[in-house]
């Protein structure tokens, strides 16, 4: 049978696919195995069910396959509450590396040629933007803490994230944001034609090695031109997410005006990702240095006012951000306050700067009513030797990972 769609969180499937092809005797017992109870099957491109009289196979638990009706109306838009940081990491873990997985072999398959299968990635992109929406800090946070190795890899998955709390922040539809993500998670698929010693260098790149990875926003735009369903966002991203609002940008030099609205987010999102990641030629910036970096660059590099959304949509000190507390404990920002200050976050303090030793890690509410600390500077973790702050806001997710 062709399976259309399994009846589930696209997190709970064995399969990264949306749509496959169900043949094997192993791949139905991996769904039977799973808590899925009925998926849509498309009768055109497989076999229909069984027919009366026909004997049926045992199977357990059952599973019911159903034709959809060529004419079967979406799913209605869910309603996604907010949740605590603690709630959403364990799923927002889960997410990341089901879809590094899927990213690795989709970005693959298009280095071998294949044409991208942009239903499987929208599939993707409603979980990504799900988890963003419920806690945006998980999932980003997450996403930053990539290696050398997979950078291409969730980088994409992480300005995915970044797009979607982004077009969230800009009051952008339900629909357009999900395109602004699926955008954000193909923008860099033209890397896969890029040589990966050049994109793996340690050091300075050549003239001639800058002009290769240069033609990646034009490869990836060529790709996506040839599967089927890719929207104009996400080729204007693709193709324009190196542009500059001064016209120092490539392929094309655009400026201002000429450069829209997606494209722009497409630069802030990208570049934020890029500097705060671990690069085999660099180590990544703090999240707020690199924001500070990032202002001092926006005149000429962003568009003002998506930069100041972005802002907004992360905070001043965005997740993972080490700061130093008025009352002299260190502390590192566990979680962004929805509707109150972003200078007054969540932050769990571990170490006490004037005894230059280790506390007691404890989760302080800086916006709460009678909370007396708040945030004197943002510091450098290594000039306090601090080598993993990151364990102090994964929580026990930090042992998962």
């Amino acid at each position: 049978m062709y399976v259309q769609e399994l009846c589930s969180s696209w997190i709970d499937t064995p399969f990264w696919q949306k749509s496959f092809i169900l043949a094997d005797a192993e791949e139905l017992k991996k769904i039977q195995a799973t808590r899925i109870r009925h998926a849509w099957i498309d009768i055109s491109r497989g076999l229909d069910v069984l027919q009366e009289g026909v004997e049926k196979p045992p199977t357990e638990p059952p599973v019911e396959f159903t034709p959809k009706p060529p004419s079967a109306s979406i799913v209605p838009p869910r309603q996604i509450s907010a949740v605590s940081m603690d709630d959403e990491l364990g799923r927002a873990s889960a997410i990341v590396s089901k879809s590094k997985q899927a990213v690795f072999t989709m970005f693959n398959e298009a280095r071998m040629g294949k044409v991208v299968d942009v239903g499987n990635a929208q599939t993707m992109v409603e979980e990504i933007a799900d988890s963003v929406m419920r806690n945006p800090g998980a999932l980003i946070g997450l996403a930053r803490l990539k290696t050398k190795d997979d950078y291409t890899y969730m980088h994409s998955i992480a300005v995915c994230a970044l797009m979607v709390a982004l077009a969230k922040q800009l009051g952008l539809s339900e629909e357009t944001t999900r395109e602004a993500g699926l955008a954000g998670l193909l923008h860099d698929i033209g890397k896969m034609m890029v040589d990966a010693d050049i994109l793996n260098k340690p050091g300075k790149l050549t003239d001639a090695e800058f002009v290769s990875v240069k033609e990646h926003p034009m490869a990836g735009y060529n790709m996506l031109k040839e599967a089927k369903g890719v929207s104009a966002i996400a080729l204007d991203v693709c193709l324009h997410h190196h542009e500059k609002i001064d016209g120092t940008g490539y392929p094309r030099r655009l400026k201002g005006d000429e450069i829209s609205l997606y494209a722009r987010m497409g630069a802030v999102c990208d570049v934020y990702d890029a500097i705060t990641s671990d690069r085999p030629y660099k180590q990544g910036w703090c999240p707020a240095e690199s924001l500070r970096k990032m202002a001092e660059w926006s005149t000429g590099h962003f568009d003002e006012k998506i930069f100041q959304a972005f802002v907004k949509s992360i905070g001043i000190f965005p997740v993972g951000t080490l700061v130093k507390l008025e009352s002299g404990r260190l502390a590192v920002v566990v979680e962004q306050q929805v509707g109150k200050s972003l200078l007054l976050p969540k932050v769990r303090v571990f170490f006490s700067a004037k005894s230059m030793a280790y506390i007691t890690p404890e989760l302080i509410d800086l916006s709460r009513m009678g909370s007396n600390d708040k945030i004197a500077t943002r510091e450098d973790a290594a000039k306090w030797g601090i080598k993993d702050i990151n364990r102090y806001w994964l929580g026990d997710t930090a042992n998962t990972r």
